[in-house]
């Protein structure tokens, strides 16, 4: 499955949220048996959908400013799912909003970001709907309370429920390009005051007036074996759950919010196919008729994955080209809890002609060396080679690269990049002057070519800074600004290395960072550019280092060929090289953070 991406435009006078991609933990459709353990906790599996919906918006992890989650059942009853899935994620502080109910959860996370963004409260949320209820259908949880078959109020369950995971960015703005979805308006409506309780874990159900809580219990076991801590649901009232539901649509249209004949898409949340017909029979009695054409689900393929339906279904929905810049969608989701209500009414925006472009990954591959073949110089191509693989395989994961690759970068990240860059850039030209003054005049060859380095990184910064003011900034922001926390470090590990006698492990040093330029710098180039539409003027920076850096690492390879060279310092400069790719990739994924 994919992930679900949302921006929201928002304004004094109305709010316009964009969605534009989901995620979607594959759904379970069965019971796990006794022997059957969990790959994933609910927290993980939420985890999962947010990266990949963070890594295809346009927005920073460390930019996040509010994540909203709703599920029926966190793996923990203390603390708030919300907690644990901030934790899983990894990203820095933020606010949380923790929603525990049943299918209605996922919208309620989503109608408070809504809210604290149309208020100008945040910026932009992270909204994550989670379920993973086939744990509570073990078979090893029903022999342990010694039933022998299943009521039909538990049983019936096994059968209904999937585990699934999707998660909405949203955002007090459109996407640039492509389409968005603007939300008009959310209405989520209790009717608890009338109604029983129709699904719930937690009691015996023996009675509707005398409700004993699983914690009233002596003891866990006793409430395990009275089967309080089954899931049930009282499938006489799902016909109720319809009616309220269908209510609720009409209050809307007597609202003025919904004209039934402006409705393009209906994505209506339901358990089963067989409650379909009499929702759709309700409408048509009540004047309020919805074309089969309009209806939209993939209960089907992805099962009824609760709380996260809804943000599954709007996925698919947002990717089957069947959208056009104008149409309606409504939203309907009810919950059998104790009986709520939801509604959202979503418009259309934006440009159907361009969506964001994901581009190719590329092989993982390390910058070919050439040099004089020996024991000692094979085994340390060997190690620069495997070093590189890690490097770039997990540069792949900073958030700034994978949105590069995913087509979803924007011009004020990309600015933040050359910003960022430019402070360690210019220190470079500085580090290497350094080491070239403190390696022996015994060692001439190398000596010189720490001091060819030096020149051609001396002019770098300068043509950075001439794409950034190409950018329409001022050249003093720049040239002002100061190091990001992991450009400090690497700043710092290179002068320290720099400062020894005879620092000639920085070929380590120079074989990652030449690497990037010949190996990463000019593709990145090209897709920046393509993706923002900017001037050669703008990019040259990368572009330029996709074909110079083919003679520094020449130069490179010179220096590896001394015939001073022995495993020793062959073990030295791989472990250089090893410490200046974990502070690289610190650096760019600390963009920002100073």
């Amino acid at each position: 499955m994919e992930a679900f991406l949302g921006k929201i435009n928002g304004s004094s006078s109305r709010v316009k949220a964009k969605i534009l991609e989901q995620n979607g933990i594959k759904s379970r459709h069965y019971a796990l048996d006794k022997e059957q353990q969990s790959t994933h906790t609910n927290a993980e599996m939420a985890a999962k959908a947010a990266r990949i919906a963070l890594q295809r918006s346009s927005i920073l992890d460390d930019d996040i400013e509010i994540i909203s989650t709703g599920t029926t059942q966190g793996d923990l009853p203390v603390p708030g799912f919300a907690s644990m899935v901030h934790a899983e994620l990894g990203i820095p502080k933020c606010e949380l909003a923790n929603f525990q109910s049943v299918c209605g959860s996922g919208m309620m996370a989503l109608k408070n970001s809504y809210c604290q963004i149309k208020s100008n409260e945040k910026q932009n949320a992270l909204c994550i709907g989670s379920e993973f209820a086939s744990r509570l259908f073990k078979a090893s949880r029903f022999e342990a309370q010694g039933q022998k078959s299943l009521p039909f109020d538990t049983e019936f369950l096994r059968w209904m429920l999937s585990d699934g995971a999707g998660a909405m960015v949203l955002e007090n703005r459109p996407n640039s390009d492509g389409l968005s979805l603007k939300i008009e308006w959310i209405d989520i409506k209790s009717h608890a005051n009338d109604n029983p309780l129709c699904m719930y874990v937690g009691a015996n159900g023996k009675s509707e007036d005398d409700i004993t809580g699983w914690l009233d219990y002596p003891d866990y076991e006793s409430a395990s074996k009275a089967g309080a801590i089954n899931l049930k649901q009282n499938v006489r009232l799902l016909q109720r759950v319809i009616e309220v539901g269908v209510a609720h649509y009409f209050e809307l249209i007597d609202q003025m919010k919904i004209v039934t004949e402006e409705i393009d898409w209906l994505c209506c949340h339901y358990s089963s196919e067989f409650f379909k017909k009499p929702i759709k029979e309700l409408l048509k009695k009540g004047g309020a008729h919805i074309p089969m054409e309009k209806w939209f689900s993939n209960l089907t393929d992805k099962g009824n994955t609760g709380a996260a339906s809804i943000y599954i279904m709007l996925e698919e929905l947002m990717y089957s080209g069947k959208l056009k810049v104008g149409q309606t969608i409504l939203c309907m989701v009810p919950e059998s809890g104790r009986f709520i209500t939801s509604f959202m009414k979503l418009t259309v925006v934006g440009k159907e002609n361009r969506g964001s472009i994901k581009y190719p990954i590329r092989e993982v591959k390390a910058p070919e060396l050439e040099i004089v073949q020996n024991s000692t110089s094979e085994w340390l191509v060997r190690r620069l080679s495997q070093i590189w693989i890690d490097f770039e395989t997990q540069l792949l994961q900073v958030p700034i690269v994978t949105k590069i690759h995913h087509g979803t970068l924007s011009l004020d990240h990309y600015k933040l990049l050359l910003l960022d860059l430019r402070q360690q850039v210019i220190d470079g030209s500085q580090w290497i002057s350094r080491a070239a003054s403190n390696i022996d005049i015994d060692l001439f060859e190398l000596r010189s070519a720490f001091i060819r380095h030096t020149a051609t990184e001396h002019k770098d910064y300068q043509l950075l800074e001439k794409n950034y003011v190409a950018l329409g900034e001022p050249i003093e922001k720049i040239k002002t600004s100061e190091k990001n926390i992991g450009s400090v470090a690497l700043s710092s590990f290179m002068f320290q290395q720099a400062s020894k006698p005879n620092p000639i492990d920085l070929l380590g040093a120079m074989f990652i960072i030449e690497g990037i330029g010949k190996r990463l710098a000019g593709y990145w180039g090209e897709l920046i550019q393509d993706q923002l539409n900017l001037g050669d003027n703008q990019v040259s920076f990368f572009t330029y280092h996709g074909v110079a850096d083919e003679n520094h690492f020449h130069r490179l390879e010179e220096a590896l060929n001394h015939p001073l060279m022995n495993m020793d310092l062959a073990m030295k400069i791989a472990k250089t090289a090893k410490t200046t790719a974990l502070l690289y990739h610190l650096q760019l994924k600390e963009l920002g953070n100073y």
